[in-house]
């Protein structure tokens, strides 16, 4: 559904994705995985064509450089910033998208029954929670009935409610034969939905594994933030990657992904590697047999 070759995007002298090749198989379900900054949502927006890069990238067999807009009517895309009017309701805002898709206006039910927010459509943008905007931005992406669905941090605005219903909606699309690639920094979302994960940092793929390889254990997993001395966080995340471990810069410490039983393991590898850890926290915990 997906093929890509040597993509690559520049922004001046920094290169936000290096020589990155994937493919993404029908009905199958890919997450991508790294640090903030390792280019996961320039690697979409340039899978898409949003962004010019170099390399080649074919979706369902379209060339997106030279047939972009066809390309795209394969894939609907979720971005992680949602842009919705507040004063508008939730029917008027789903029919302004199949008037824009040229659809039926059907395909706005039926997209919206798909998600469960039948029977919303009188209600204002502003009043929905959370979770119901963001079922509401993948009603819009469904709204065409695509085969691809490409989401870009569908949960991170969301409290454990609305993740839950968001995670419940897109494994149910999922089983029902869409092909999905996300990106995500919850471990919980890669267990539960991804059937391989493309970890990237500084733009490149470094691994292309399962979510149990990633994490091999029925443990539950439970993500720490790692306080560390100024200037070790690069240090400490090669080090930590190197034994195995998930990781995740994200300007506020350093996130490592465990098994609740292995806590004391990623501490055990920063000593060794002369990392002093100041302080660390427990962020949140998932079971880890949820793929």
């Amino acid at each position: 559904m997906i093929k890509a070759s040597h993509v690559t995007k520049r922004f001046g002298s920094v290169v936000a994705v290096d020589d990155l090749s994937f493919e993404l198989a029908e009905s199958e379900s890919i997450a991508l995985w790294g640090s903030n900054g390792a280019g996961k949502t320039t690697l979409i927006r340039s899978l898409l064509g949003i962004f010019p890069s170099t390399g080649t990238v074919f979706i369902h067999g379209v060339d997106v450089r030279k047939q972009g807009k066809r390309a795209r009517s394969f894939v609907g895309y979720v971005p992680q910033e949602l842009a919705f009017h507040d004063d508008a309701r939730l029917g008027a805002s789903i029919l302004f998208f199949a008037n824009l898709r040229r659809v039926n206006r059907r395909n706005a039910a039926v997209a919206l029954a798909k998600v469960g927010l039948q029977g919303h459509e009188k209600k204002r943008v502003r009043d929905l929670s959370g979770g119901m905007k963001q079922r509401l931005a993948l009603a819009i992406a469904l709204i065409a009935d695509p085969p691809i669905i490409v989401l870009d941090e569908p949960t991170s605005n969301l409290d454990a409610s609305g993740r839950g219903e968001v995670i419940d909606t897109l494994c149910q699309l999922r089983d029902e034969g869409k092909t999905l690639l996300f990106a995500s920094h919850r471990p919980d979302e890669v267990l539960a939905l991804g059937g391989r994960v493309l970890v990237m940092e500084k733009g490149k793929l470094i691994r292309d594994i399962t979510p149990t390889e990633l994490w091999p254990t029925e443990s539950r997993i439970q993500t720490m933030r790692l306080y560390l001395s100024m200037g070790t966080e690069e240090s400490a995340a090669v080090a930590l990657r190197e034994a195995g471990h998930a990781v995740n810069l994200n300007g506020n410490g350093l996130c490592v992904s465990v098994p609740r039983n292995r806590k004391a393991e990623p501490v055990a590898v920063l000593a060794r590697a002369e990392i002093e850890v100041r302080d660390f926290e427990i962020l949140d915990e998932v079971q880890g047999d949820q793929a």
